[in-house]
């Protein structure tokens, strides 16, 4: 088998150097999480750090086509379980750039009241940024703020039911040949016969009964133990 390259661009604002993963960071000097800068002539890129970022750790760890796990620069994506905006302002360097110059939209949709404050200081450096005050399982909530089915969407909520409620926002959001990634933590879903296995194949009998196609299952141990990221397309 072929080493795969531990180098190179993965889409246009993300990239590997060596064994760390960067972002071209939109908001030149400033830091979100004390993360290391570098400059590479007029671009800078900050280091995105996979053990506290799932999608990180999922870009790093696929065994496949990494550029296919982000959205295009300029799409509106849905992200499910925002937190505290680590993994949001990464995504912001690619999906809006300085400024916002693709014109790009992140519904960030999280519950807690301390984690939307957070983004919405976020939001005020880096346009694009919207953050919606909203419990997951309620769709209609965060519905208008999405005019149209969108590209892209991540959910990382920890609480039961995860695949259940992934099965209903992608089929109220997701679009034709869109992209949908599930970061499952193990200990979060009911409890099964045979331990996190038992319940990781739990949840891939489910999606096999959607009408979602199961491109990759990303184990994130080490990085993020319990936890399998769900690489999912639509028809």
């Amino acid at each position: 088998m072929a080493k795969k390259a531990n180098s190179g661009s993965i889409g246009w604002g993300v990239m590997r150097h060596g064994r760390g993963l960067w972002s071209r960071n939109a908001v030149k000097g400033e830091r979100v999480r004390d993360e290391r800068l570098r400059r590479d002539g007029k671009i800078e890129w900050r280091s995105w750090n996979p053990r506290s970022s799932k999608l990180g750790a999922a870009i790093i760890r696929s065994s496949g086509d990494a550029e296919i796990l982000l959205p295009e620069p300029g799409s509106t994506v849905l992200y499910i379980g925002a937190g505290h905006g680590t993994t949001i302002s990464h995504l912001h360097d690619h999906v809006c750039g300085s400024g916002n110059h693709h014109g790009g939209s992140i519904v960030a949709v999280d519950l807690s009241a301390r984690c939307i404050r957070d983004l919405l200081s976020l939001a005020e450096k880096r346009p694009g940024i919207l953050p919606v005050l909203s419990d997951a399982r309620n769709l209609d909530d965060y519905a208008i703020f999405l005019s149209n089915r969108v590209p892209w969407i991540l959910q990382d909520v920890s609480q039961a039911g995860q695949v259940d409620l992934m099965l209903r926002i992608c089929n109220r959001f997701l679009s034709s040949n869109g992209i949908a990634l599930l970061s499952l933590k193990a200990a979060s879903e009911r409890w099964t016969d045979g331990g996190d296995e038992a319940r990781f194949l739990a949840a891939e009998s489910k999606i096999a009964e959607s009408n979602l196609e199961l491109v990759e299952r990303i184990d994130l141990k080490g990085l993020e133990d319990q936890h399998v990221m769900y690489l999912l397309r639509s028809p």
